[in-house]
């Protein structure tokens, strides 16, 4: 019995470095979750670089604050002349009554609220479709250059360098896309993707990426003429090519078609409205704290509605917008890496046609 006893407490012995192991294995996946929710983890996931959180939290917040100072600086002093006004007694008697004023602001802070919410969810809306659009782009173009690579017959040793020429037209699609929803010309980013003649090409036509999918729908025409793929391999690469050229469309709409104007107008004047209201509501009670309280609510309603104009418009260069140029880089990458390895299937094929089997593991 005793024997026994001590068996099993040298087996909860044994068992108990395990679970002091598996409890730090635990608690080293907890952190790396958590490190994974930070600022800096989700801006490497967003757009590939490595910074520290205070470099990220600037970086977003730059270009709001940049656009925003002003008017902030301009509602601060409008604020410290309200206090100087009533210091020495030269308000209007209408607004010492602070029950006006008071009714007056609190019901432009119900409107106001609901209006920069609205803005700010058809800001995210146009957003979201953007990325939606960008992601299917590069499933797309992965679909397509797989589809080429496999299914247009390979007879030649050119045919390969043929081959490799259309998928990196592919490629070139999307990165002559993202330039011209940024309303740039065409520049070297394409030079290394086409042949010199194509590319000086790209220079004088009005739709880079359209010119780039009539050379991929001609080379697919053309591997059909030639007899290496049928009428269904045909059919399917261009409904891939089509598919692209509708994303395209896709992202013309949102860059093409802004949130009414008429709806921007009317909330920035409400805006000026009620922080031309406010201070005469905080000035009989906090005094010359007027003009910083009134910079601040500037900051707040200002910093949001900015945001809202920030993300309605996706696809430029700020640090808000969709990060196209780490996207590109993806799609670029993954083509090539179909380019380099994909004539290795062709290998496993005997000249008879028939895929040859492959050296199964022994147990």
């Amino acid at each position: 019995m005793i024997f026994s006893i001590s068996k099993k407490a040298r087996s909860r012995q044994q068992r108990s470095p395990k679970v002091s192991a598996s409890g730090k294995r635990s608690q080293s996946h907890h952190r790396k979750s958590v490190a994974l929710r930070s600022f800096r983890e989700k801006f490497q996931i967003y757009t590939g670089e490595q910074l520290h959180w205070l470099q990220v939290t600037q970086r977003l917040l730059i270009s709001v604050i940049h656009g925003i100072l002003p008017w902030v600086i301009m509602c601060g002093s409008y604020g410290l002349l309200i206090s100087l006004l009533d210091h020495y007694g030269k308000l209007p008697a209408f607004f010492g009554d602070s029950k006006i004023i008071q009714n007056v602001v609190i019901s432009f802070n119900v409107i106001l609220s609901l209006l920069l919410v609205f803005r700010t969810n058809t800001a995210h809306d146009r957003f979201w479709e953007g990325r939606k659009l960008w992601g299917s782009m590069v499933n797309t173009t992965r679909n397509l250059a797989r589809g080429i690579s496999i299914t247009i017959e390979q007879r030649e040793p050119q045919e390969r360098d043929e081959k490799s020429a259309a998928v990196y037209l592919v490629a070139a699609f999307a990165v002559a896309m993202k330039i011209h929803l940024r309303r740039e010309p065409m520049n070297s980013e394409l030079e290394p993707m086409m042949p010199p003649l194509q590319y000086h090409q790209l220079q004088s036509v009005n739709h880079a990426p359209l010119e780039i999918a009539y050379w991929i729908g001609d080379y697919l025409q053309h591997q059909f003429e030639r007899q290496r793929l049928n009428i269904f391999q045909l059919t399917s690469l261009h409904e891939l090519l089509d598919d692209m050229v509708d994303i395209l469309g896709g992202c013309e709409r949102i860059l093409k078609t802004p949130v009414p104007l008429v709806y921007t107008v009317t909330l920035n004047a409400l805006l000026w409205i009620y922080f031309l209201l406010l201070p005469f509501q905080l000035v009989g009670g906090i005094k010359w704290w007027t003009a910083p309280i009134l910079a601040f609510m500037s900051f707040l309603y200002l910093g949001i509605n900015e945001v809202g104009a920030e993300i309605e418009e996706p696809f430029g260069r700020d640090a808000n917008d969709l990060p196209l140029d780490a996207i590109c880089v993806t799609i670029v990458r993954n083509l090539e890496h179909i380019i380099q390895f994909a004539p290795c299937a062709r290998v496993l094929r005997p000249a008879s046609g028939n895929v040859l089997d492959l050296p199964r593991k022994t147990a």
